[in-house]
């Protein structure tokens, strides 16, 4: 089974990306962020031509998130309880698999009121977790979690340490979120690989190597234990196919069967 996870940041904006890398990549289960549409905004029609089935959960012009499938999919959760940060959070379950893509919220800045509320937000998604997800199910939380969890998933956290996506309150809910049961698979399989998973468009950060690692696949012990290989695949950071690509690259993991 290959899982991926993926902010396209506005998904009519990429839907020619997704579908060239749909074709690329081939995977099995996608997580998708930042939608920026409705519900019947969706395409559901062009991505059932192209083999996907979707549970979606949308919110027009912000937030929004969703599961692709190539196999039958089974809605569980809708929105995050507890939250009122919009659609979030959607969680299916896929062949015994049970999948979650999150959006967590950005905070803008440490002084911004936005701050405290993406703590709150933390707060109940490792609650929700711990809840509803024993630690001996294959499980993955899939996205864009808006925080750098170490100093390595950050170009430069000398000069960063402390502002948003650095601070310690972030990454103590962080390893609140990972004691609930979960494995950050990508350090997992590469302790001491710096790479990242976004690069903002302006200055050419990109080329430069100026970005962070703020979108992740967690998963439980069971789906660890199956994991083959984990990859940013920066390619589709890039312009494919004449189609721009959104700010975050996808994170693809290949799970034994």
């Amino acid at each position: 089974m290959r899982v991926a996870t993926w902010n396209v940041n506005g998904l009519r904006a990429r839907q020619g990306l997704l579908a060239h890398w749909l074709a690329a990549r081939q995977p099995d289960v996608v997580a998708l962020q930042e939608l920026k549409l409705t519900d019947d905004q969706f395409p559901r029609d062009e991505l059932e031509a192209l083999g996907y089935r979707a549970a979606v959960h949308g919110e027009k012009s912000w937030n929004g998130v969703a599961i692709l499938a190539r196999k039958p999919l089974e809605e569980v959760q809708a929105g995050l309880p507890g939250s009122d940060h919009g659609a979030r959070l959607i969680t299916a379950r896929i062949e015994g698999v049970s999948v979650t893509s999150v959006y967590c919220p950005n905070g803008k800045s440490v002084s911004h009121a936005g701050f405290p509320r993406k703590l709150a937000f933390f707060d109940a998604l490792a609650a929700h977790w711990a809840a509803s997800h024993p630690p001996g199910e294959p499980a993955l939380l899939c996205g864009d979690f808006n925080l750098c969890p170490a100093a390595l998933d950050s170009w430069n956290e000398p000069a960063f340490r402390g502002t948003i996506f650095h601070t310690e309150e972030e990454r103590t809910r962080f390893q609140t979120l990972l004691a609930a049961g979960l494995v950050d698979l990508f350090r997992a399989r590469n302790p001491e690989l710096q790479a990242f998973t976004w690069w903002d468009y302006r200055g050419g950060a990109f080329h430069k190597r100026e970005g962070l690692r703020i979108d992740l696949v967690l998963a439980t012990q069971p789906v660890l234990d199956r994991v083959t290989s984990v990859e940013i695949d920066r390619d589709y950071r890039k312009k494919q196919g004449g189609f721009i690509a959104s700010d975050h690259a996808p994170v693809i993991v290949d799970l034994s069967s």
